[in-house]
């Protein structure tokens, strides 16, 4: 045993180096020698190392030698030799460096790692698609299990025990177990069981251990021979991805032993830490039931062992260390995962035929395979009994589903090299309105079908994406390998009398052996499918057992036809009513559509007029059948899988309306009694009456008459419906919302109309009724009417379903009432001081309205009005009254009033009679006559000889107001008292008065004051007095002399300035106490007096002070600030010739002031370098006049102070200059320091002064971002622009700018981040500064970073900061396409596709705004049968319809019509907007037959000729003729087409003799045949033996479907009728047939070439059609650049024109980039939809004045960011920390804003004036490129109606004009001037600055014209370019297909339809019958010359000829011949994809 042991654990581990414990030494000194095995058992140390080597190699201890390893490291003590491992190989050299004298070599082991075995499953085997694996690591499990128990004699038990508290899987059999030798051959990886064989072959130890391997059985059906354990992989690889540990113990057949084996991770990781062998272990050999070895803890094991005593035989594999996330799935998933291995084990579980169902269903068939029962068991601690499932008795895994859903089975075999595959398919029908075709429940659907136009709803769409095949091998699942189709079962070659859906009804499983290779892990097959591909594999058909070898493809179309037939069915439309064409519908829908009565469904009938319930709509509704619509030209009886349902809505009292949905949402479940009474209920809940009372009085009765004032009291009404209930809403669930108001309306029958004075809505609110309060506001005379109605709450409507909602009127009348007040009527005036007035009083009651005194309570007389009027005296003379009207009489008034315009007053008027009521009248009292003269002054006045007297005159009323003279009356003035005196008159006076003067008064010889008297008097009145004044003349005097003065500055003595005197002063004084004195001719001092000092001028100053002038004063002279200047002074007296002083002042200098110093070259000085330059240092007073300085103490004292940071003193040099009165200092030097300014003091005693100077920066040493800061995040998005460009700035190590030019620099970049254009190397400008320009970023989401580079020398590389970037998801970029659509509905051919509403997604997740409805498309093609997601080449192309603004990025697909050709299709959307292009994913549909319109046979039916002879054969009609229902398309029609067809013989020549058919009788002449699924076979119709007939006349077998479930009885289809020739002779009925064969065969071929004529002639006529519209495109664009100016000579073909696009973007280019005005602002949160922008950005100006002038005025709004959100806006508000203003648009009331297109408000006053200055909207000079709306809405709300004038003027009377009708808005004028709305103008804040102070702030410009004439020229030019390149391919199509109708080969076929034709006539006349519906007429055939043909084309259509001739035999020769002719070319496919609308392209399609 020990020697078994020690062999095993060998074999175990085969890699293991036998040269373990030896090392190998080559002797490589000097040469070749052989290597040397030393062993190191013995060798403890180095020394015991080097003393073996000399010993072994006989060298000698003076030898020098070195050891080394192979990697020339040198062992040379103890620690380097134990770093040597057993089997390495070592050198003897003579030195580390030595070369190999001879190779050596080196011994290796390359052991796997034990993660081969333990990692094997998770890395390699259980890479699963998309499932978990969990349940194939299982199925290894249980292979292993399967293989061991096929020689059970017994049951065959497989358990699997799930241990959830332990984490722990036990998987046990009862098979024959393993001996030990086998078990370690299991623990081997890859020792597969051929392996396993050969190696018992070599070895065999124990002679006694029976043979491994048994007997396989090669026959099992469906190869279920259980020999499934085979690789010696996959057990190991599933222990180790379950849990990380096995324990695996067996006991043999007849064995006392049990083996037991333990393998973990844990102890590989181990031995490989201890260097221990890995794959080597030990088998536990023991009795059954020895747990000694295991833990008491753990009770499982224990129990399990325990077990062991009882079982003969049996192996046991555990699994430890379960994974949580294993047991969670094992736990949640039972059932999934127990389904899963019942589906892999199928066929095992429940034999060949599979999981049938049985008769009882409490029973469970035996298993064929010794009762195989695969046991599951959950336990759990808190549940002492297990949980247990049999996957026997699990009925739901996918295999159960498609054996027991099958209708049919189509069972074959397939033959490839020899090797044998059986085959089953499986047919799941249609069923009403159904797929059957079972669908796994954990898969995700593809898509579910329910369009709301859907007919027969499917709710799941048959097979659609899976696979046909599943494949089981040896009989088990192979789950990742799923056939699709082979040839012979492609969709795509199938029958046309299969519908082209049945294919996708259809399952299927293939069964292999090991003769097809599968992968290790048994998941894929490897050859399986390239084998049944090949053209060698071979099929056939299995039918009871046998093999058919007919034609596989034609037995598969065959069942598959009998099937759809037999089993699927639809439903049937009977009573046709004719063809409707449906306004509802888009037009391409509208229209055919026909109309029925009744439809049959399921048993059911359903027709016009019955009450139905609508399900499946929100929420259902009952309504009566209109009629029923089916889609589709469709005459008489028919079948269809479903139509539209027109609906009368119920109850019509609340609806009234009329709806169309599809036939799949009728309900079938309820009655006509159910619906009736529903509706009957719902009607009893409306509105009927209204409940009203007054519950506080003051009611309203019908006709009355109330007094103006009474109120109306409170209102309650309670809504009573005709059940008593009170109601608040409409009943029902869809008028929940619509709740019930109730309106009350007070309106007055005033006598200009109607008027609503009172106008409430009410509502019914929780916990009280409507309630409408008290009205006090009915006070206007007249006829009332109060009205109470019942109102809908969202339109006010009082009708509802056609009648009226309840409501109540009350008429009434208001009266007047007392008078209690007055109002003032019409007064005639005007009103003047003394002039009596009347004053009448209108009389009204309390409410305004006319009244008369109650002449029982007032009496007239005695009423005494009071009035009273501040600074007036009142009086009158009485009063009368008439009527409703109190006058008071003779009113006069007595006061002072202003002017001739007189004044205002208030009078009040009050009557104490009328309840002391007043009323306050304002008047305006006038000036009364003239009656008084008044002139001042009254005192004396005294007048200067020599001047005229002056008095001022007035004329006044009796009250002393001023006031004018009637007539021509005049004023007069006469003086007295001295001779010669003048006089004076006025003849015109305002009211004002006037001055009253003249001539002057000259007295001679005047010493003393005279006196004289004036009158005055008003000539022509009589009332006004003369008036006298007193008058006194005094002398006057002149000047004639003048005496100037000033102070001494130090005797304070006066010093009289004489002519031409010069004073001294020092520069900047003022010379002060300037007097003078004026004498006249008597040198009398004359006073100065303010007109005397007015007189007087002086040239040193502009303005005089009169008040100093007076006081006989003059101003100060202030002397020049210079030295070098004189200042000359003037004092002059006006009026007085020559009368003048002149004198002069110089000035000397002041004492030292300041230093001045100035440089005479540049101030820039280099750090280090001396200041080019000199420095000049001058003394100056404090007016800047230079000192002549000592210059020796100047200068020491200048050098001891000079002083400067960093000023090499010593190295300053200084000199003085006495001519310029200047010191000089040289050599300036600074050392140290940054760059910028400088200063440089230079200071002399106190003095000092500054000298700045530019220090220029040293070498480069930084690298700075201009535009960027590196220690911030920049946030961009793909593919868009950086924010600004790129630029960098070297910086000195100060940080100083270092401005250095030509230093080369470079922008280093992550390898992932592409910018656009590349990054290319640039230079320093003479700044010192590198532009690298705006790039383009493109790459993923992400950081990433740029770091700028700079060559300042080939050795030194100067790098700057690291720029961060972060690339965010972009909101404006697209990512990708989300559509959404009703994926229930069925698809039926002619009809309209469902909604499909498809989203633009962007980066972020949100629809893309930007996306327009020419980006996106949808495609739709024909299925071929693959799941392929590619975009075919060829496709039909919709757009979507267009979008409102509010669903931006979301389109929508509606009314595109369905192909007419039903089947699989598939469906692509895809978006390109030029830029970006996406494609969804590919929605595969269905799209189902129509309604059936004809009976069709499958075969082509020759005319028979037939016998009443004896021989059944002659009498033989028709043997066997499938027929077809098939819709107007010609797609067969299978669903619910159950029924009869009657075949019958007539005579299309109504002969009354007929032949009667065999099994018919004189009562019955009718054959019946069973039509089932739409199909019907008619086998051997024959005539009876003599049977009656006329010889050789024709007859017709006329079939006709006479019932069938979905149609009527009463109504046929069009019956199909089989022509026959009837003969009494045998013989002559024999040759007849001959004949009649013949004539077939050449109708057959006359309809081939007919097709094929047609089709050519109309694609010719469709190719002309394309070209001639290109044509007219063409012209059209060029006749559109012509009007543009556009030189059309170069475009008439497409180079020409991309020469023209070239040239013109290159000129958009340039227009685009020229220099324009811009706004500077920043902007924020550019990218965000919800962000409209600042204002400064939103609005273009292109007028230059406007923009800055606008700008200007909104200045403080054009920072502000608008958004769409105040949530946006509180945003923006925190991310800035309230600093940034913003401005949300949904806070904006708009009903307030201004209208935009409004006209100018002088248009509505004035309309003909047309004012000067241009006036216009300001708001008008503004435009927007996009938001318009919005746009709108901001400037509405922020301009309103300012106004836009050219000049300040025209603004100013523009606003004077205005302002006499309506207020002004503010106005603006081109010049910058602002007139504000309240008229100010004028100031700094009512200009605007130039448009450079704006910083800014300023409206850009539009883009120049020229751009977009360039633009609108590229356009038409990128059309042009589009029809060029389509006509020249139309019209290469055009001529291909000329060429093909002249080519030799169809010219013969023309000449052979002729030949053809002709001899059919000369063959019907032969027979004696006629067709005029077969011939073809000439007219069909094209015109085509003809030509003589060659000799080659001769022999051609001999043949030809011959083939269709007579003589041949074969019907089928000249159809064999077409197929190639008929095949459309690629252009008619084209035309007929372009317009499939087009009836005639439809035709050219088909073909």
């Amino acid at each position: 045993m020990d020697v078994m042991a020690e062999f095993l654990t060998k074999m175990a581990a085969p890699s293991q180096a036998k040269d373990d414990g030896f090392i190998f030494v080559y002797d490589r000194r000097e040469k070749d020698a052989p290597e040397k095995t030393i062993s190191t058992q013995k060798i403890l140390s180095f020394s015991d190392l080097k003393a073996k080597i000399i010993e072994e190699f006989g060298l000698k201890k003076s030898d020098k030698f070195v050891i080394s390893t192979t990697n020339r490291e040198e062992v040379n003590d103890n620690d380097s030799w134990d770093v040597v491992g057993s089997g390495e190989t070592l050198y003897l050299l003579k030195n580390l460096d030595q070369e190999l004298c001879a190779p050596a070599r080196e011994r290796v082991n390359y052991l796997p790692h034990y993660d081969t075995i333990v990692k094997g499953g998770m890395y390699e085997y259980y890479a699963s698609e998309g499932q978990n694996p969990l349940p194939y690591a299982f199925a290894e499990l249980i292979d292993n299990a399967l293989a061991a128990t096929r020689n059970n004699e017994g049951p065959r038990n497989i358990e699997i025990r799930v241990n959830l508290d332990e984490s722990t899987i036990y998987v046990l059999d009862n098979g024959k177990g393993m001996t030990s030798r086998q078990l370690n051959n299991w623990a081997i990886y890859r020792l597969s069981k051929f392996i396993r064989k050969d190696k018992r072959s070599k070895v065999n130890l124990d002679e006694t251990v029976e043979e491994e391997e048994s007997f396989v059985e090669q026959d099992a059906p469906k190869s279920l021979n259980s020999d499934i354990s085979y690789f010696g992989v996959g057990g190991k690889q599933a222990v180790f991805f379950i849990g990380n540990a096995t324990r695996m113990i067996s006991r043999p057949v007849g064995s006392k032993d049990v083996h037991e084996l333990t393998i973990s991770r844990e102890e590989f990781e181990k031995k490989e830490k201890n260097h221990e062998e890995i794959y080597s272990g030990f088998i536990r050999n023991r009795k059954p039931g020895d747990a000694a070895h295991v833990s008491k803890e753990d009770e499982t094991l224990c129990s399990l062992i325990g077990e062991e005593p009882g079982r003969d035989h049996f192996t046991a594999v555990i699994v430890q260390g379960v994974s949580k996330e294993h047991m969670l799935y094992l736990k949640e998933k039972l059932k999934e995962w127990t389904r899963q291995l019942a589906h892999i084990y199928h066929y095992y579980l429940h034999g060949p035929s599979g999981n049938v169902e049985h008769a009882d269903e409490n029973t469970r068939a035996p298993s064929p395979f010794k009762n195989i029962d695969i046991e599951v068991k959950l336990y759990q601690t808190r549940n002492p009994v297990p949980k247990t499932i049999n996957l026997r008795d699990i009925d739901n895994d996918m295999q159960t589903q498609f054996v027991r859903g099958a209708a049919s089975t189509f069972e074959f075999n397939a033959v490839i090299e020899g090797a044998k595959v059986e085959g089953v398919l499986r047919y799941h029908p249609f069923l009403y309105d159904r797929e059957t075709y079972p669908m796994d429940p954990y898969e995700k659907p593809e898509m579910t079908l329910e369009d709301e136009h859907g007919y027969a709803v499917s709710e799941v769409p048959a097979r659609g994406r899976r696979p046909i095949f599943e494949c089981f091998w040896n009989g088990r699942l192979i789950p990742y390998t799923m056939i699709d189709s082979f040839e012979w079962c492609n969709p795509t070659k199938k029958s046309k009398n299969v519908p082209s859906e049945c294919c996708n009804r259809v399952s299927g499983v293939l069964w292999t052996d090991d003769n097809f290779q599968v992968s290790t892990n048994k998941l894929t097959f490897i050859d399986l499918e390239l084998k049944l591909r090949d053209k060698l594999a071979s099929f056939c058909r299995v039918l009871n057992g046998q093999e058919k070898r007919t034609s596989i493809e034609k037995e598969f179309m065959g069942w598959l036809r009998e099937c759809h037939e037999q089993f699927d069915k639809q439903i049937h439309f009977t009573e046709y009513q004719g063809q409707i064409v449906r306004l509802d519908l888009p037009k391409n829908r509208q229209t055919p559509w026909a109309a029925y009565k009744q439809v049959e469904w399921d048993g059911k009938v359903y027709k016009a007029g019955q009450m139905v319930r609508i399900v499946r709509t929100l929420p259902f509704f009952l309504g009566t059948v209109n009629r029923i619509l089916l889609y589709g030209d469709h005459e008489g009886d028919t079948y269809a899988t479903g139509g539209d349902l027109e609906v009368i809505q119920e109850p019509r009292s609340l609806y009234n309306e009329v709806k169309i949905v599809p036939l799949s949402k009728l309900d079938r479940t309820v009655n006509n009694q159910m619906v009736k009474k529903f509706i009957e209920d719902e009607e009893a809940k409306l509105p009927s009456e209204l409940d009203i009372s007054f519950p506080e009085g003051n009611r309203v009765v019908n006709n009355e008459k109330r007094k103006a004032g009474k109120p109306i009291g409170d209102i309650k009404i309670e809504i009573i419906n005709k059940k008593g209930d009170k109601v608040k809403s409409l009943p029902g669930k869809e008028q929940a919302n619509k709740k019930l108001l109730v309106e009350l309306k007070v309106i007055w029958h005033a006598a200009g109309g109607d008027q609503t004075i009172v106008s409430h809505i009410s509502q019914h609110g929780k916990n009280w009724p409507y309630w409408f309060r008290k009205m006090e506001n009915v006070n206007y005379l007249g006829n009332y009417t109060l009205t109470l109605q019942v109102v809908l709450n969202e339109s006010g409507e009082n009708t509802f379903a056609g009648r009226e909602l309840p409501g109540r009127k009350y008429k009434f009348q208001v009266v007047e009432g007392e008078a209690e007040r007055f109002s003032v009527g019409l007064l005639e005036g005007p009103f003047r001081v003394g002039v009596p007035f009347n004053i009448p009083l209108e009389l009204q009651d309390a409410y305004g309205n006319p009244a008369k005194i109650d002449m029982g309570k007032v009496d007239v007389k005695s009423i005494t009005p009071v009035l009273e009027a501040s600074g007036l005296e009142l009086a009158y003379g009485g009063t009368s009254t008439k009527g409703h009207t109190l006058t008071i009489k003779d009113v006069e008034a007595q006061g002072q009033v202003q002017g001739n315009t007189g004044k205002n007053f208030s009078l009040t008027i009050t009557v104490p009679e009328l309840n002391k009521f007043a009323q306050v009248l304002k008047i305006r009292l006038l000036p009364g006559p003239a009656s008084i003269l008044s002139v001042s002054p009254e005192e004396e006045l005294s007048v200067v000889n020599g001047s005229a007297p002056i008095y001022r005159v007035q004329i006044q009323d009796v009250a002393g107001n001023p006031t004018i003279l009637e007539g021509r009356q005049s004023i007069v003035c006469k003086l007295s008292g001295a001779p010669g005196l003048p006089s004076y008159s006025l003849d015109s006076l305002s009211i004002n008065g006037g001055n009253l003067t003249g001539e002057s008064i000259f007295l001679k010889k005047i010493k003393s004051n005279t006196k004289l008297t004036a009158k005055f008097d008003v000539q022509g009145s009589k009332t006004i007095k003369p008036v006298e004044r007193k008058m006194v003349v005094v002398p006057s005097g002149k000047i004639c002399d003048m005496k100037v003065c000033y102070p001494d500055p130090d005797t304070k003595k006066q010093i009289t300035i004489t002519n031409g005197m010069e004073i001294i002063i020092r520069a900047g004084e003022t010379l002060e106490g300037l007097t003078y004195k004026l004498y006249d001719e008597g040198e009398r001092e004359v006073d100065i007096t303010e007109k005397v000092a007015s007189k007087i001028k002086i040239n040193w100053l502009a303005k005089l002070n009169k008040d100093i002038l007076m006081k006989g004063q003059l101003p100060g002279i202030k002397a020049t600030n210079s030295v070098l200047e004189l200042k000359y002074c003037q004092v002059s007296v006006a009026e007085s010739s020559g009368l003048e002083l002149g004198f002069v002042l110089k000035t000397t200098a002041w004492e030292p002031h300041g230093l001045n110093c100035t440089l005479t070259g540049s101030n820039k000085i280099s750090i280090g370098q001396p200041l080019a330059g000199e420095l000049l240092v001058k003394i100056i007073d404090k007016f800047g006049n230079k000192i002549d300085m000592d210059g020796k103490g100047f200068v020491n004292e200048l050098a001891a102070h000079i002083s400067g940071e960093g000023l090499k003193k010593e190295l300053c040099k200084i000199t003085y200059d006495k001519q310029l009165m200047s010191a000089i200092i040289k050599g300036i030097v600074f050392e140290g320091g940054t760059i910028g300014k400088k200063e440089l003091q230079i200071q002399w005693k106190s003095l000092k002064d500054y000298v700045r100077l530019e220090m220029v920066a040293g070498p480069p040493a930084k690298i700075k971002f201009l535009h960027y800061n590196p220690d911030e995040e920049l946030v961009l998005y793909n593919e868009s622009q950086f924010p600004k460009p790129i630029v960098v700035q070297l910086l000195d190590e100060g940080e100083n700018p270092a401005r250095v030019a030509d230093i080369k620099m470079q922008l280093a970049k992550d390898t992932k981040l592409k910018l656009i254009p590349t990054v290319q190397p640039t230079k320093t400008n003479k700044e010192g500064v590198a532009d690298f320009g705006m790039y383009t970023i493109s790459c993923s989401q992400g950081k990433y970073e740029v770091q700028p580079k700079a060559f300042i020398s080939t050795s030194f590389v100067l790098s700057g900061p690291k720029l961060k970037i972060s690339i965010q998801p972009d909101p404006t970029r697209p990512a990708s396409l989300n559509v959404v659509y009703n994926t229930k509905l069925t698809l039926v051919v002619g009809q309209s596709l469902p909604e499909y509403t498809v989203t633009v997604v962007s980066e972020d997740g949100s629809p893309l705004t930007t996306a327009k409805c020419s980006h996106v498309s949808l495609k739709l093609w024909k299925s071929d049968g693959y799941d392929s997601n590619s975009l075919p080449s060829r496709t039909l192309s919709h757009n979507p319809e267009t979008t409102k603004k509010s669903e931006a990025g979301v389109f929508h697909f509606r009314n595109i019509d369905t192909p007419e050709e039903s089947g699989p299709y598939n469906i692509m959307f895809v978006f390109y907007d030029g830029k970006h292009q996406l494609f969804s994913s590919v929605i595969h549909t269905k799209i189902e037959p129509g309604v059936p319109v004809k009976l069709f046979a499958l075969e082509e039916l020759g005319t028979a000729t037939i016998s009443n002879s004896k021989n059944v054969n002659t009498r033989c009609i028709v043997r066997n003729l499938k027929l077809e229902l098939r819709d107007k398309f010609n797609n067969h029609v299978t669903r619910g087409m159950n029924g009869c067809v009657n075949v019958q013989v007539s005579c299309p020549t109504d002969e009354k003799e007929l032949p009667m058919l065999h099994g018919t009788s004189s009562k019955s002449r009718v054959l019946q045949f069973t039509l089932a699924g739409g199909s019907c076979t008619i086998q051997m119709v024959a005539i009876q033996e003599n049977s009656p007939g006329k010889d050789g006349c024709q007859y017709e077998l006329n079939c006709s479907v006479v019932w069938c479930d979905p149609i009527p009885v009463k109504t046929t289809l069009e019956p199909l009728c089989i022509p026959f020739l009837f003969y009494n002779d045998a013989k002559k009925q024999t040759e007849m047939a001959a004949l009649t064969k013949e004539r077939d065969s050449l109708v057959n071929a006359i309809k081939v070439y007919r097709s094929l004529f047609e089709t050519s002639e109309q694609l010719i006529q469709e190719l002309k059609i394309s070209v001639k519209e290109m044509k007219s495109d063409e012209n059209r664009y060029r006749e559109e650049l012509r009007r543009q100016k556009v030189p059309i000579a170069s475009t008439n073909s497409v180079e020409g024109v991309e020469k023209l696009l070239k040239e013109y973007n290159e000129k958009k280019l340039e227009e685009s980039s020229r220099k324009r005005r811009l706004c500077g602002l920043q902007t924020i949160a550019a990218n965000d939809p919800d962000v409209l922008g600042k204002i400064g950005h939103l609005a273009l100006i292109s007028d230059d004045d406007a923009a800055r002038v606008l700008s200007w005025h909104m200045s403080s709004d054009m920072d502000c960011v608008v958004t769409l959100t105040t949530k946006k806006a509180k945003e923006i508000y925190s991310m800035t920390s309230g600093r940034q203003q913003v401005l949300p648009l949904d806070s904006i009331f708009k009903k307030s804003l201004t209208e935009w297109n409004k006209p100018l408000p002088h248009v509505k006053y004035k309309p003909n004036w047309r004012p000067a200055g241009n006036p216009v909207f300001a708001r008008n000079l503004l435009t927007f490129e996009k938001n318009q709306d919005m746009c709108k809405t901001v400037f509405s709300m922020l301009l309103g109606d300012t106004l836009w004038i050219d000049t300040l003027d025209q603004a100013n009377n523009y606003r004077i004009e205005l302002v006499k009708y309506t207020n002004c808005p503010t106005i603006l004028t081109r010049e910058g001037d602002r007139i504000r709305s309240n008229g100010k103008f004028g100031g700094l804040m009512n200009k605007a600055p130039p448009v450079e102070k704006l910083r800014g702030a300023v409206f850009g410009a539009q883009l120049p014209e020229g751009y977009h004439k360039v633009c609108s020229v590229i356009d038409t030019l990128t059309r042009l370019h589009s029809a060029l390149q389509t006509h020249n391919t139309a019209q290469e199509e055009l001529d291909d297909q000329l060429a093909v109708i002249q080519a030799p080969e169809m010219q013969a076929k023309y000449e052979e339809c002729r030949e053809v034709e002709k001899q059919l006539k000369d063959l019907e006349k032969r027979i004696g019958m006629t067709s005029p519906h077969r011939t073809v007429t000439p007219s069909l055939l094209p015109k085509i010359p003809k030509r003589t043909p060659d000799r080659e084309e001769e022999n051609n259509r001999s043949v030809k000829r011959l083939r269709g001739s007579p003589a041949s035999s074969d019907s089928n020769s000249v159809t064999s011949v077409t197929p190639s002719l008929l095949t459309p070319t690629r252009q008619s496919r084209r035309l007929a994809a372009q317009s499939p609308a087009d009836e005639g392209r439809k035709k050219l399609k088909k073909s």
